[in-house]
């Protein structure tokens, strides 16, 4: 493996790259493969990734998907540096900054400032660049007067904010990122996921490995699917996404959590004000179906009408959240979906961040069955997710027709077979 700094055409270039680990049923095996020299295996193989070759140009955006366990957080650490591979080359050109194990590489009993400085230098800074972006670095992870105390002496929330800070103020030419886009809460979680969007808009190139499809396929131009650490599929963001979503639903998945959605209880007018003081936080949903509590109705397909009251509260600091709902099988795939952003709908709220919004779904194409509803409130760009309802409510659908699946789409017959000539297939 190899790691340049010469310019060249990819910012991240790999070929062949393999990862095994050697696995060992007791200690002291360790022992003796080390005094047998190879001549005795007292080991097992595990192989994180086989044959994974692809190329990065600078200024893309690329996300890498996968269930747990399929190789993408050993691809990542390889191209940050902190891992070696088994085999295979890896080209990376330019300064990388990883949001993996933020803080991880922090000396406890170093100050803030000194842990700075080490970590900034440890990712290529001379110190004339350390010392030029020591005040920005402090200022965005709002550490304050503690930054000159022992880390040790730090809060969970301070000790992540300050590796973050560390992280996105280096000027990286490559960002890497393992699954989450923003860190700590209150303002700085919506400050450093705007950051983070800064440097796409900038055209910094950015590795972004996630479980969430719906981010993956909004905030990047391509993606990279890895299964059983093997290259699956490379191209455009929403032909991998939709293999793979494909994959996960003959899996019988849920697609970002690699398990079923199980129904729990809505929310209820009990605020988390540490939740709601990250951004913000689902207060009271309420679903009725013709007028009834959807515990109590049947849905009549095609005929009832469901209805949804949304309640939310929210940092009034922070920019007006959206709201998006999402129809699940009992499976755990989504049906289909309605965000407010999507239809250009601006929620209000009151002084104090509290807000609501209706939504109405009439005569919906919903065959028979037992569909979820979920609920979600994001960020103003309606990409960082605040807060979810996961299964907050069950339709129970009935139909007087024998039509088989999940909806019945609009369609029209002709009985004289006539085809408009327009409509017809060269």
């Amino acid at each position: 493996m190899s790691f340049k700094s010469n310019a060249g055409a990819a910012a991240i270039q790999i070929n062949g790259l393999a990862k095994c680990y050697q696995l060992y049923n007791r200690p002291q095996d360790r022992l003796k493969q080390f005094l047998w020299r190879g001549r005795r295996q007292y080991y097992r193989e595990l192989w994180a990734l086989r044959h994974i070759s692809f190329s990065v140009m600078p200024g893309e955006v690329v996300g890498i998907v996968g269930r747990n366990g399929s190789g993408k957080s050993t691809l990542l650490q390889i191209v940050c540096g902190t891992l070696t591979p088994t085999s295979g080359e890896v080209q990376v050109t330019g300064r990388v900054a990883a949001l993996l194990e933020l803080g991880a590489g922090f000396n406890a009993e170093f100050t803030g400032r000194e842990n700075v400085l080490m970590s900034a230098a440890i990712m290529g800074l001379n110190p004339d660049e350390i010392a030029a972006q020591m005040d920005e670095i402090i200022n965005f992870s709002g550490i304050g007067d503690f930054i000159d105390q022992p880390v040790k002496t730090y809060s969970s929330g301070m000790y992540v904010r300050l590796a973050f800070s560390v992280a996105i103020n280096v000027d990286p030419d490559i960002l890497v990122i393992d699954e989450a886009l923003s860190v700590g809460d209150g303002a700085f979680s919506h400050q450093s996921f705007n950051r983070i969007m800064r440097l796409r808009d900038a055209g910094k190139t950015i590795l972004f490995c996630s479980h969430s499809l719906f981010q993956v396929e909004s905030l990047c131009t391509r993606a990279i699917w890895i299964n059983q650490g093997e290259l699956m599929a490379d191209g455009d963001s929403a032909q991998v996404v939709a293999a793979y979503q494909g994959f996960l639903d003959k899996s019988m998945l849920n697609p970002t959590a690699n398990t079923v959605i199980l129904p729990h209880e809505a929310p209820t007018s009990s605020v988390d004000i540490e939740k709601a003081r990250r951004g913000a936080q689902l207060k009271k949903i309420t679903v009725r179906v013709d007028g009834k509590s959807h515990q109590q109705a049947v849905v009549v397909s095609g005929k009832s009408s469901i209805t949804l009251h949304i309640a939310f509260v929210s940092d009034p600091a922070l920019p007006c959240p959206n709201v998006a709902i999402t129809l699940h099988a009992l499976d755990g795939r989504i049906i289909t979906s309605v965000a407010t952003w999507e239809d250009r709908i601006s929620l209000q709220r009151a002084a104090d961040g509290s807000g609501q919004i209706g939504l109405r779904f009439d005569q919906p194409p919903l065959l028979k069955g037992e569909y979820l509803i979920s609920a979600h409130l994001l960020c103003e760009r309606g990409l960082h997710l605040y807060d979810s309802a996961e299964g907050l409510a069950t339709l129970q659908v009935a139909q007087t027709s024998r039509l088989q699946g999940y909806f019945s789409i609009p369609h029209q017959w002709d009985s004289n077979g006539v085809i408009n000539p327009h409509e017809q297939h060269e």
